[in-house]
């Protein structure tokens, strides 16, 4: 699991396309042949981006669903705010301090 996880961490940080297409555009400047190299970079690293977006959680469901299921995990955390608050409220957590 962390594997998997240190992978994902791994994808997630590296998703600029900015430095690919400042590599193609020097390569352009200055009439070099590597030109069709940094392009297949770029169209290997849009693909990439795809993959990861078609595999994102939630990428399924309508903006309506979104929107239904946020509301329900903002009440979800505010019934537990205020279960935490009536909690605290109560005298079981005055400790008396050691002397």
């Amino acid at each position: 699991m962390a594997t998997a996880q240190a992978k994902l961490d791994k994808e997630s940080d590296d998703c600029s396309l900015l430095p690919l297409v400042h590599d193609i555009i020097k390569c352009m400047d200055k009439d070099n042949q590597d030109v069709l190299q940094e392009l297949g970079k770029l169209k290997t690293k849009i693909q990439e981006a795809r993959e990861q977006i078609s595999n994102m959680p939630g990428i399924d469901s309508s903006p309506l669903e979104q929107q239904q299921q946020l509301a329900t995990l903002r009440e979800q955390v505010r019934t537990k705010n205020q279960l935490l608050q009536k909690y605290k409220s109560l005298c079981m957590f005055d400790v008396p301090k050691a002397s």
